[in-house]
């Protein structure tokens, strides 16, 4: 089956939001006289639903009091995001261009309801065919759903697409979607993407041609 389709998640795979996100739990939970590392940010805010995060930090808060510490830090991090703009993997857009130029469509998912500001604010949309962004999700990884729905929003089958993602649970949702796919490792601990059918430090490491050959070998299995 021929190569029509990339997925690519869009946090850790096209951008790095960390530095954006960090700033703005720090500013928020110093503002509640709470110190907040890096250590703490990896350790019990990242990847989880925000009203979560501020839960781990904020224990002693009502939920009406969590409700406006979370909302808080959304303010600063949309504030941050459209002072600073956001740092972008230049070779996962150079890849996203080969791509196109060989005729593959592209889809950028995001358990991110901030996923559209994001793509706006680093130009991205004109190099993209859809997304689904966390206002959208009707089921979250690991199940497959979303690959799934950007698969059929491409009008692509499943086994024409390659999805590119950076999380374990994103890896396996890719997985049981029965797609390609690519595991991004940005954390130097490439056992944690081991059920991917490939896994690379950065998408300098593929191209068209690789990505091509290792879909229709999977195929011929």
């Amino acid at each position: 089956m021929s190569f029509k389709g990339a997925i690519f998640d869009l946090d850790g795979v096209i951008v790095n939001t960390v530095p954006l996100h960090f700033k703005a739990w720090k500013r928020m939970f110093g503002e509640y006289g709470r110190e907040f590392t890096m250590k703490n940010y990896e350790a019990k805010v990242d990847g989880i639903p925000r009203m979560d995060g501020a839960r781990a930090i904020l224990t002693d808060f009502s939920e009406e009091e969590l409700n406006e510490a979370a909302a808080k830090k959304q303010g600063y991090f949309r504030g941050f995001l459209q002072e600073e703009g956001v740092n972008v993997y230049d070779t996962t857009v150079q890849l996203i261009k080969e791509l196109r130029r060989n005729g593959v469509k592209i889809a950028v998912i995001s358990s991110s309801k901030n996923c559209p500001d994001i793509l706006r604010k680093a130009a991205l949309y004109p190099l993209i065919d859809t997304e689904i962004n966390g206002k959208q999700i009707v089921r979250g990884k690991p199940d497959p759903w979303i690959f799934l729905e950007a698969a059929e929003r491409l009008g692509l089958k499943p086994e024409e697409c390659i999805v590119f993602e950076d999380a374990v649970l994103g890896v396996e949702a890719g997985k049981r979607a029965a797609m390609f796919t690519v595991g991004v490792d940005r954390r130097n601990a490439p056992e944690r993407l081991e059920k991917a059918d490939l896994v690379v430090k950065d998408l300098r490491e593929v191209n068209y041609k690789k990505l091509k050959d290792l879909n229709e070998g999977k195929r011929q299995v």
